[in-house]
């Protein structure tokens, strides 16, 4: 028996991964896309108790994202929940000749959350019900410097929007943004190990399961010590925040 189908982008390695796992331990069956399909395939045949169907998607590709969102739907009857998790992170300080770097984050962490959002509200509209989840970063709380400026801009725009659905109260629709902090991923891989607060994927995944499991509307994760911290960061100087993050 079937707890749901749960739509997952991003899923072949890092959070989307192991989100896959998590959820389908807890009964879930399974539409899972990336650009890598080999990673995919391999968690399909990890996961042999749940249909877990699986396909290429590039974010930035709009007609593919509707298009892969839609045959997820035919072939399901319905998706449950949608989680908008496809991300990278690049990035250069402004300024310095990495726009290349700078606009391609751009593109796939906020035009393609946008995208997908979009799809997965068309889906939803029409079915009467879901539960759309977007994942944002800590990072989103406060302008960022350097690198990690163009990354933390667009990680607060897939804040906006999950708020701005939200406000819209879309019959039958859930709406939840999640912040994650320091979990260990594909996309940090190369972040020391030192790094404070940082916590191994499935344990930084379960907080992330357990506060869309709730539907929370908005969850700072783990709790701690992200709580307090993303409380401090909304109000600290930023010569303060500098130093936090």
């Amino acid at each position: 028996m079937s707890k749901g189908v749960v739509l997952i982008t991003g899923a072949s390695a890092g959070l989307g991964a192991e989100m896959a796992r998590q959820f389908a331990a807890l009964g879930y069956d399974l539409a899972l896309c990336a650009r890598r399909t080999e990673p995919l395939e391999r968690l399909r045949e990890a996961i042999p108790e749940r249909h877990v169907s699986v396909r290429a998607l590039d974010v930035t590709d709009d007609d593919a994202v509707f298009r892969v969102f839609g045959e997820f739907a035919a072939e399901f009857g319905r998706i449950d929940r949608i989680v908008v998790n496809a991300g990278l992170g690049k990035g250069a300080p402004l300024g310095t000749g990495r726009w290349d770097a700078n606009r391609e984050t751009a593109m796939v962490n906020f035009v393609g959350a946008l995208a997908q959002t979009e799809a997965a509200l068309r889906i939803f509209r029409e079915q009467g019900r879901g539960h759309l989840v977007l994942i944002s970063s800590m990072s989103a709380l406060r302008g960022m410097r350097k690198s990690m400026t163009t990354y933390a801009a667009t990680k607060a725009g897939v804040a906006a929007i999950a708020e701005g659905v939200r406000s819209e109260r879309i019959p039958g629709v859930d709406v939840s943004v999640i912040f994650p902090g320091y979990i260990r991923s594909e996309m940090n891989a190369r972040v020391q190990q030192r790094t404070r607060f940082m916590v191994d994927t499935p344990a930084g995944v379960r907080s992330m399961v357990e506060a869309i499991e709730k539907r929370r509307a908005k969850a700072y994760v783990p709790a701690w010590p992200w709580v307090p911290i993303g409380a401090a960061m909304r109000v600290l100087p930023l010569s303060v925040v500098r130093k936090m993050v």
